[in-house]
């Protein structure tokens, strides 16, 4: 087990590495965006992304493998996934490509990340006014799913630590998938084990993504079917913290 002085010095050069390869990205997007397509400059902001999870791994020993690629549909969905750190904002770009990702205006305002993440074309929502934000979802939603978007979906709104069960799933996501009928996928993973909230720390390991089957949001209603995708991921948690924990105390 590394000592903690290891682990602080290996996230130092983690972030060292992230937010200078940041800088250039936004750089390089906002120059491209002159003179290239849309799609070229959005590729670039979802190589920053895959640079990333590969600086991470190396950096600090961050790992991941996936479970049920399988299930990943074609054409638009709605992907409903467990929220704990950064690690799967940046994973999801990556694995979903075209997605767009509902996020918290206030981001967009962030110097050089904002930019980048206003070129990959999200769902910038203010959490502030609830209604607005709703009626703003399901118009961008049904919009980018009807362009084949992946619409990427974080129902607890925020980060929650490894074990947490007790935070409420929104029903956002769930009415947009519904009206649209729209495929649902849900996702649990266990990167707050690796990359916990809270803390510049990051601890070597590996994350478990399980991408679960498809579900018709039509045969659903909104309640029914954002019960039905908590209790799946919910489930999935014990178990994949489980290995992790097993996979960390081995020698």
């Amino acid at each position: 087990m590394e000592s903690t002085l290891i682990l602080a010095l290996r996230s130092l050069l983690f972030y060292l590495g992230y937010a200078l390869s940041l800088i250039l990205v936004s750089t390089s997007a906002l120059l491209g965006s002159l003179f290239l397509p849309r799609r070229a400059v959005v590729r670039i902001c979802v190589y920053w992304c895959q640079f990333s999870l590969w600086w991470a791994r190396i950096t600090c020993g961050i790992r991941y493998h996936i479970i049920g690629a399988e299930n990943i549909p074609e054409g638009g969905c709605v992907i409903l996934a467990k929220h704990q750190s950064a690690w799967e904002t940046l994973f999801l770009q990556m694995q979903f490509y075209p997605a767009a990702t509902v996020v918290k205006r206030e981001l967009m305002w962030v110097p050089f990340f904002g930019w980048a993440l206003r070129f990959s074309d999200p769902i910038a929502i203010n959490r502030a006014e609830p209604a607005s934000a709703l009626k703003s979802l399901l118009r961008q939603g049904d919009e980018k799913l009807k362009a084949g978007r992946h619409i990427v979906i974080f129902p607890e709104g925020t980060r929650t630590l490894p074990g947490d069960t007790k935070t409420d799933y929104s029903v956002g996501g769930a009415m947009l998938a519904c009206r649209s009928k729209a495929i649902v996928v849900p996702i649990a993973h266990n990167a707050g084990d690796c990359w916990p909230r809270g803390t510049i720390i990051k601890r070597p390991g590996l994350i478990t993504v399980v991408i679960g089957k498809p579900l018709q949001a039509g045969d659903y209603s909104p309640k029914v079917l954002n019960a039905e995708v908590r209790a799946w991921i919910e489930a999935r948690m014990p178990e994949i913290s489980t290995a992790y924990q097993q996979a960390a105390s081995a020698p």
